[in-house]
């Protein structure tokens, strides 16, 4: 199986997703890449939480 393959494969849930869940999953993801960058430790659940529950407002 090629790289690309297994690509699409991973992301295919994502693309298929309807608009508020991919909505979520690039908030979240920016959240979490954000608390990468900065090398921070702190727990993101609070946050996560956040951004769902304006999603689903």
């Amino acid at each position: 199986m090629s790289q690309d393959a297994n690509i699409d494969d991973v992301q295919e849930p994502i693309n298929s997703a309807p608009p508020e869940v991919r909505r979520i999953i690039e908030r979240v993801w920016k959240e979490e890449k954000g608390r990468l960058d900065k090398k921070t430790n702190t727990h993101i659940n609070e946050n996560i939480l956040k951004i769902i529950k304006e999603e689903v407002r």
